[in-house]
């Protein structure tokens, strides 16, 4: 069993609040797509538009985690809180899918700057041979605010506006995040860099980030589309209820529960490298294969993409904060929302394009055969399993 000191006791605790309540505002817009499509009457490429636009908060994101590496992880991670539990509101009062994007628009800025700092805080905190279970627990807290979503949704179902006025609960909780949770020691005891951005720029730096963005960017050509058009593509072509497409998620989200803390164990036990490669791999066809194989293959495959991207999650996330410097860490993560905004957009606008020519499942697909090259380039990186992180 693993033992935490009371500081570590109450990273955990406050950061993995702030992660829940970021994965359950997040998640409204995905269950309730169907209905604010056919609230607003958007057809798949202004749906296409939208994601395309909620993609841009990863560049929102990265001026504000710079924050972080000079003044404090706790400071950011409040803050962040704060925001995206306004843009919830904000969001439940939308009367056009206009203003609804431009919420969700800065929710995602604040969502990306959350999950961004929170990250790099547990890797820091965490004990040094247990980096990869302590970033699983993260996930399965991230994973929790999905799960409050997909039972709640098909209660309330089609009137989406209820959650996100639920999601706004995160005003309250902001004030305690920033009052109890602990400053990073790892933080504290390092020299703050002038620039972070210069610092990431630098080698050795420089070739970790590059590669870690370019995987990014090739597999959100596929997670972004997949993801956003899920139920969309569920219930218009699949022809599944609410209730059924929760049923799918719930499934999913028991087979990602189990997922995260293998790979949590298998990235402390294994390392970081080819567990790595080998689940961005796996996960990527996944999540192109289910939209072209029929109601089992969806199904089917949606349980395989949320189990192996479930496992993949501690193992990267350990890796990336293995790779970055403490100075510059909460930069470095960044960078990679700022990668996965640009392939989310490149993937989301290839599919409005394709899918009137080829339908949405098939335009999915392709989207995921181009993004196996991600997993590819993975192992050009450096084995960082039990080693010192980096100042």
């Amino acid at each position: 069993m693993v033992q935490l000191d009371a500081g570590q006791r109450s990273t955990l605790t406050w950061a993995g609040l702030a992660v829940v309540l970021s994965s359950f505002g997040g998640s409204v817009l995905i269950l309730g797509l169907p209905a604010v499509a056919a609230d607003f009457k958007a057809n798949v490429p202004a749906l296409s538009n939208l994601g395309s636009l909620l993609a841009l908060g990863g560049l929102g994101a990265f001026p504000l985690a710079t924050l972080a590496d000079h003044f404090g992880r706790r400071r950011l991670i409040a803050a962040g809180v704060a925001g995206f539990s306004v843009a919830n509101l904000a969001s439940a009062f939308a009367p056009t899918i206009e203003w609804l994007a431009a919420a969700r628009l800065l929710a995602v800025c604040f969502e990306v700057l959350v999950g961004a700092v929170a990250t790099a805080l547990i890797v820091e905190e965490a004990p040094p041979t247990h980096r990869g279970l302590a970033l699983s627990v993260l996930a399965v807290l991230g994973g929790s605010g999905l799960l409050i979503t997909i039972v709640a949704y098909p209660i309330v179902a089609p009137h989406w506006r209820w959650l996100f006025l639920a999601a706004g609960a995160g005003v309250v909780a902001a004030p305690c995040i920033w009052r109890l949770l602990p400053e990073g020691r790892a933080w504290e005891r390092v020299h703050v860099s002038s620039c972070a951005i210069r610092l990431i720029l630098s080698r050795p730096w420089r070739f970790r980030v590059g590669i870690l963005a370019c995987t990014t960017v090739l597999t959100a050509l596929v997670l972004e589309p997949a993801g956003l058009l899920y139920t969309l593509f569920a219930s218009t072509t699949l022809k599944l209820s609410p209730t059924a497409i929760s049923v799918v998620i719930f499934l999913s989200g028991a087979a990602a529960l189990v997922a995260y803390l293998a790979g949590g164990y298998l990235s402390d036990r294994f390392g970081r490298r080819v567990p790595g490669a080998a689940l961005t791999a796996a996960y990527t066809a996944f999540a192109g294969l289910g939209f072209v194989t029929g109601i089992v293959g969806f199904i089917a495959s949606n349980l395989l993409w949320s189990g192996f991207a479930s496992a993949a999650t501690p193992v990267m996330g350990a890796w990336s904060g293995e790779l970055y410097p403490t100075r510059a860490r909460a930069t470095a993560e960044a960078v990679g929302a700022v990668a996965g905004a640009i392939g989310g957009i490149a993937g989301l606008q290839l599919v409005g394009y394709l899918s009137p020519r080829l339908g949405l499942g098939p335009g999915i697909a392709l989207a995921g055969v181009i993004a196996l090259g991600g997993a590819a380039i993975l192992l050009l990186l450096p084995e960082t399993k039990g080693k010192p992180l980096p100042d």
